[in-house]
């Protein structure tokens, strides 16, 4: 072997030597001996744990059979469902600080149950929306049952979109519904189902109680997914959720005006009240135009943002 071989396989061994150091190296800087590159297993960093389902659940005073085993699995369902959407949850605990407050005295005001400001969050999530059948509002009403419940409802004024009048009217709903079936928990069935789809199904199937019912999987979700938000927002720290005071919604402050005659041009009246169209719309999203008609001078309430 020549000067110059020997030189190379030299510069060779060294080379190979400090790559055979840096993996050792490398090897140990990672935690639990794993090699950089490797893919971890997910439950290394996240662990997505089974709900443990209280054992006395109860809705508007009434008891939920969770010794009956469809029953608890629907139970469990919701609570697995609704505690793992963690962004829709934390939504409604931001809203029922808003909301709550104006729901809550007026169940208390009809007497109907506390527990029932749970079916508004399960049926709109506290939002103004609309459903594919046409139901509006936070108690997603439609419109005959809205009408029949003393609700104004046309293109120019949809009380429904009217968070105390509409619960209201939610509440007379319920009441009746109570009276026919002697239950909270069908009353509520029925504000899904319909108090004719309710009455043949108990008929039909000879039985007395939501629990006993057979129904479609929407309707034997629906007292089930009410259940679920009640335990959630009522111990929203035990299923995971952390929150700061500040971080809930709060309702703005706001004064009435007392209006029994026409408004030609809302813009133009919330110009002069020292606030805008956008603002009086979100306060009063019962204003469906640009112009309150009100030929027959019915009083209406206005909420005015307090500056």
């Amino acid at each position: 072997m020549n000067k110059s071989s020997k030189i190379l396989v030299i510069l060779s061994i060294i080379a190979l030597s400090g790559i055979m150091i840096n993996a050792v190296q490398q090897s140990s800087s990672q935690p639990n001996g794993v090699k950089e590159g490797v893919e971890k297993d997910t439950h290394d960093s996240y662990s997505i744990k089974a709900v443990k389902i209280p054992e006395n659940l109860e809705f508007a005073g009434e008891k939920v059979p969770l010794d009956k085993i469809d029953i608890r699995e629907r139970i469990d369902r919701e609570l697995l469902v609704n505690t793992f959407w963690q962004s829709n949850a934390l939504l409604w605990i931001k809203r029922t600080h808003k909301y709550f407050p104006i729901i809550e005295p007026i169940l208390k005001e009809k007497g109907v149950p506390d527990d029932f400001k749970y079916l508004a969050v399960i049926e709109s999530n506290l939002m103004n929306v609309t459903s594919p059948a046409g139901a509006k509002g936070f108690w997603q009403m439609l419109k005959g049952a809205a009408k029949e419940n003393g609700l104004e409802v046309n293109s120019n004024v949809d009380e429904r979109y009217h968070l105390e009048k509409a619960t209201r009217a939610a509440c007379d709903y319920l009441i009746t519904s109570k009276k026919r079936f002697g239950s909270w928990t069908l009353a509520a069935a029925a504000y899904h189902d319909g108090r004719g789809g309710i009455s043949k199904k108990l008929s039909t199937q000879l039985v007395s109680n939501y629990y006993d019912m057979l129904a479609g999987q929407n309707t034997q979700r629906y007292v089930p997914r009410i259940i679920a938000a009640k335990e959630i927002l009522s111990n929203p720290k035990k299923y995971g959720f952390e929150f700061d005071q500040e971080d809930l919604y709060t309702m703005p402050e706001s004064s009435i005006v007392k209006i029994d005659t026409p408004i030609l041009n809302i813009a133009q009246f919330a110009k002069q009240h020292n606030t805008n169209y956008r603002e009086l719309k979100v306060l009063n999203p019962w204003l469906r135009e640009n112009v309150l008609n009100n030929k027959s001078r019915k009083v209406y309430y206005i909420k005015i943002l307090k500056k």
